[in-house]
């Protein structure tokens, strides 16, 4: 289904306004959630010495941001919900770049990872590849990306005021390898449940140079 630049900005503005109207809550139930599992997944695939040049991915009010500021790293957040944006640059003592995911200007080939932690869930799967494209494209050769979804069976659409769009295992793979990824590992948290306990797929993958890509045709 193809969406117009006007949907896609009902669907941008909607969603971050759902963040933006319960920013204060959001903080209070998502502050101390333990995420190390994750940052470390990043980490331990990143090639090279430390410290590394780091995007935190919808950075919300910048938890993983000061995470990754206190372990030594250089780390941007890039938020759409300007409350958000603030707070993340008042914890973190940071740099926030304010842009939305639909409308990114990003640098090519600046950073070592790309810490997408429960955000491209929101990304419609027509604009998934562009939106990858891009990732791709800002991490240095060879860069990381991880990322953690909430897992589905392609449900895509309305959830509680939030666009949402959800993958299995197989498809995630397919959208990230067609954007010229590689798969490093993937795991299902919370960690140490069911399998039917763990609701998000994470993943983390490693960017292709430039000379290993196809061209397209």
């Amino acid at each position: 289904m193809h969406l117009t630049r006007d949907e896609l900005e009902r669907i941008s503005a909607l969603t971050l306004a759902h963040y933006g109207g319960r920013a204060d809550d959001f903080w209070a139930g998502t502050r101390h959630h333990d995420v190390s599992q994750n940052i470390a997944a990043l980490l331990r695939h990143i090639r090279g010495l430390a410290p590394y040049t780091l995007l935190d991915l919808g950075c919300g009010p910048g938890r993983d941001l000061r995470t990754f500021a206190e372990l030594g790293h250089t780390c941007i957040g890039l938020e759409g919900e300007p409350r958000f944006a603030a707070m993340a640059r008042a914890y973190s003592g940071c740099e926030v770049w304010e842009q939305n995911l639909f409308d990114m200007h990003l640098p090519e080939a600046k950073f070592d990872g790309v810490f997408a932690n429960a955000v491209l869930f929101h990304v419609p799967a027509t604009e998934l590849p562009r939106v990858l494209r891009q990732l791709h494209d800002t991490l240095k050769a060879g860069g990381v990306l991880f990322c953690s979804n909430p897992r589905g069976q392609g449900q895509e659409g309305w959830h509680s005021g939030r666009y949402g769009a959800f993958h299995d295992l197989e498809a995630w793979r397919g959208y990230m390898t067609t954007a010229g990824f590689t798969e490093l590992e993937h795991f299902f948290r919370p960690e140490g449940l069911p399998c039917e306990q763990q609701p998000w797929l994470a993943s983390v993958w490693r960017s292709a140079p430039a000379e290993a890509q196809t061209p397209a045709t």
